[in-house]
């Protein structure tokens, strides 16, 4: 069927959840299910000296407490990691404490409540030891990175310095960004139940199949040994897309205790032990001539890891690809403090490279006493500034242009305070949103069943996104059939393998192999058909598939449906596998990103410094769009995410122990409806047939890049104070 992919199809998956049929990783039950709770460390660093456990042994329904002193001990490779895709964990096998709430204990009882009040019975005495907490007194100490998860940590070209030194314009300041946590809806959950050597794992995983691999190195057992299945999640965002501790806590304890063993964090555990953004301090620096054609750009970065495992914050990345610049150097570098390690979260790297290069950028231009707009234009990469090489698409010009003219652009008054809505002061601001076209190898399996209809299979995950949904349309297309008569199965590492869903990935590396499956299995059946003396397409050369029925292109009468041609031939499904991935040749022909254009309004109240959004205006340019619902939904939701970054989300911990200080909902703010305005987000029409075959993007990310830049940009024109610092909150505007 014509026009399936691309149709606001509402999600196939959208009743079970709203219904509540949809089991997530902590919903999973199994015979004799035992509850575990996870005991955290209550310093930064030293050891412990001793453990008193035997209250909570005691305790009514205990039926273990694992700690140091009596947790297997696991093969020499569980300690090692390979970072980012594998983490380094805290599983209990010396008594060292690096951080924080590092795990170092797991209580499993009969009950949930059972388990929570012995875990309060777990008394630890401790060695401790002077933690490195403060980021601004270790940075003498920082460090380059051996390599980043999309190139080298320090990239340049041409002579920046000198240029700079030159430059008739120049520009130079640091932004730095807070350390922020994920907060999905669902908290990490995992069901852990051995079946002799056989390992069943339920749990809420970005990547099902490195979960697997993550289990079987870490407990030393051959990877078809382990199973793992997720075939909903709560929310990921990048904290879901590692195995960490819990999971392989969660396997062990079951071992021991010979019982499934289901393991749900609490709120506040989700805050340390499963990853945060880091803090980064990022130096800019921007010269131009008089006519704003830049001709140096530097951007170095710091940030910070853990004492245990490198993870960088790129943010220096979007440098390397944003504006047309002969000179350009971009550096990265680590700062070791006793926190737990950083994560991917939401667009790690562009999220915060944008809020930091998109407000120099504004700088810039009002140095210049130019318009921001037309100083981006000016600058207009045509191709990758760093590389040289070609986009495989790029619409970031009409993206501009269209979302000026939505916002109405032309009519700002370019002064700093000349715009107001009664006492309120009014701003507004705009930046460039980018992410990387990501793509990495992904398996599929299409069979048409019996009945006509058809079974997707393949090893992926949906984390929210709509990946059930765009499978089945892109099924539905390359077959013929209605989206209704596709059946999707994911989730499962018994199926074809895929990807981790992150990176903006998913849909662009698995619908590719979706679509070559599906054509294999609709030309089997035409083979079929035409080859068939029995069928009204016998010997007919000009077949086309659509609603469940093969028919002639030339006389519609002639024609017959799927479940016809299967019965006569015997009933067996048609059944065809595929594998989609990006050449090393494409890979080096082409530079391959998404782009766009964030426009916001903010209200200042002069006096007590609160800023309100008003309203936001984007347009991207992210390849074909594969189903136009959920994409808007994907988007505005980057965007409101965007917003909790620039005026609300920071974690706040002590200085002096190392405790995060408000590691509640309550406390660590996300925006609520009352927050968010007006979003207005369109699309330029763009099919990008050089990244893959159904020319589509990944969009899960991109939404948040700009947003917190645009923002600050309007209040800086709202009340011509200018913030580096997120999140821009009442102190910082009345601040003197």
């Amino acid at each position: 069927m014509s026009n399936v992919v691309g149709a606001p199809l509402t999600r196939i998956d959208g009743r079970a959840k709203v219904c509540g049929e949809a089991r997530y990783a902590g919903d999973f039950d199994a015979s004799r299910v035992a509850h575990a709770v996870l005991v955290q460390s209550a310093i930064a660093k030293g050891r412990i000296s001793a453990v008193h456990s035997e209250k909570a042994a005691a305790a009514p329904g205990v039926l273990l407490v694992m700690t140091h002193t009596n947790a297997p001990k696991l093969p020499e490779a569980a300690m090692k990691a390979n970072p980012p895709g594998e983490r380094a964990l805290s599983l209990l096998q010396d008594d060292v404490v690096r951080y924080n709430g590092e795990p170092v204990a797991v209580v499993v009882a009969e009950t949930l409540e059972q388990a929570r009040f012995a875990a309060m019975l777990v008394e630890f005495e401790y060695a401790p030891d002077t933690a490195a907490l403060d980021f601004d007194a270790a940075k003498a100490s920082a460090y380059k990175p051996l390599e980043l998860t999309h190139g080298p940590p320090d990239a340049g070209w041409g002579d920046a310095d000198t240029a700079l030194k030159g430059a008739a314009v120049q520009h130079a300041a640091t932004y730095s960004t807070p350390m922020e946590s994920h907060n999905p809806m669902e908290p990490h959950a995992t069901l852990a139940a051995w079946h002799g050597d056989e390992l069943v794992v339920h749990d809420a995983t970005q990547g099902v199949s490195g979960a697997r691999k993550a289990l079987a190195k870490k407990l030393g057992i051959d990877e078809k040994n382990v199973r793992v299945l997720s075939p909903y999640i709560g929310g990921g965002f990048g904290c879901k897309g590692s195995a960490w501790s819990h999971v392989v806590l969660a396997a062990m304890a079951a071992r021991e205790v010979h019982r499934p063993v289901r393991l749900v964090l609490e709120r506040t555990q989700m805050f340390g032990p499963v990853g945060h953004r880091p803090h980064t301090e990022q130096r800019i620096a921007l010269g131009a001539d008089r006519e704003g054609r830049l001709v140096a750009v530097k951007h170095d970065v710091t940030s910070w890891t853990s004492t245990f495992e490198d993870w960088t914050e790129s943010s220096a990345m979007v440098t390397r690809v944003l504006y047309a610049c002969p000179n350009g150097s971009t550096t990265h570098r680590l700062v070791r403090l006793n926190l737990g390690t950083p994560t991917f979260q939401r667009a790690p790297g562009e999220s915060t490279g944008t809020f930091a290069l998109e407000v120099a950028m504004d700088e810039l231009a009002v140095a210049l006493a130019m318009d921001p707009l037309d100083l981006r234009l000016r600058n207009y990469a045509e191709k990758d500034p760093l590389e040289g090489k070609p986009f495989s698409s790029k619409s970031l010009r009409e993206c501009y242009r269209q979302a000026a003219e939505r916002f109405g652009w032309s009519k700002r008054d370019s002064k700093p305070r000349s715009m107001r809505a009664g006492r309120t002061l009014i701003g507004w601001g705009m930046a460039t949103a980018t992410y990387p076209a990501n793509r990495m190898p992904a398996k599929a399996t299409v069979r048409l069943l019996a009945d006509g209809s058809a079974l997707v299979q393949c090893g992926t995950q949906d984390i929210g996104t709509g990946t059930y949904t765009i499978i089945a349309q892109v099924a539905a297309e390359a077959l013929g059939l209605p989206a209704d008569r596709i059946q999707v199965n994911i989730g499962d590492t018994d199926l074809p393998e895929a990807p981790v869903s992150g990176g903006s990935m998913t849909a662009a590396s698995v619908t590719p192999a979706v679509q070559d499956a599906a054509r294999q299995v609709r030309d089997k059946l035409v083979a079929m058909a035409t080859a068939d003396a029995a069928s009204p397409l016998h010997g007919v050369q000009d077949v086309d598939a659509d609603g469940g029925w093969l028919r002639s292109r030339s006389d519609r009468t002639r024609g017959e449906p799927f479940a016809a041609i299967i019965a006569r031939h015997g009933g067996a499904a048609l059944e065809a596998s595929a594998e989609a991935k990006l050449t090393k040749e494409e890979k080096q022909k082409y530079a391959m990103h998404s782009f766009g254009a964030v426009f916001a309004e903010v209200g200042v109240d002069p006096d007590l410094g609160e800023v309100r959004v008003r309203r936001i205006v984007a347009t991207y340019g992210v390849g074909r769009l594969l189903n136009a619902k959920t994409a808007l939904s994907q988007l505005i939701g980057g965007i409101v995410w965007g917003v909790g970054m620039a005026l609300t989300e920071e974690t706040r911990y002590d200085r002096n122990v190392g405790r995060v200080l408000n590691a509640n909902l309550a406390e660590y703010h996300v925006p609520v409806n009352a927050d968010i305005p007006e979003i207005d987000v369109a699309f330029v029409d763009e099919d990008d047939q050089n990244f893959n075959p159904l020319g589509a993007k990944g969009i899960g990310e991109i939404g948040i890049t700009g947003v917190a830049a645009a923002i600050a940009n309007a209040v800086y024109h709202a009340t011509g104070k200018r913030i580096r610092d997120l999140p821009i909150t009442p102190d910082k505007v009345i601040a003197t």
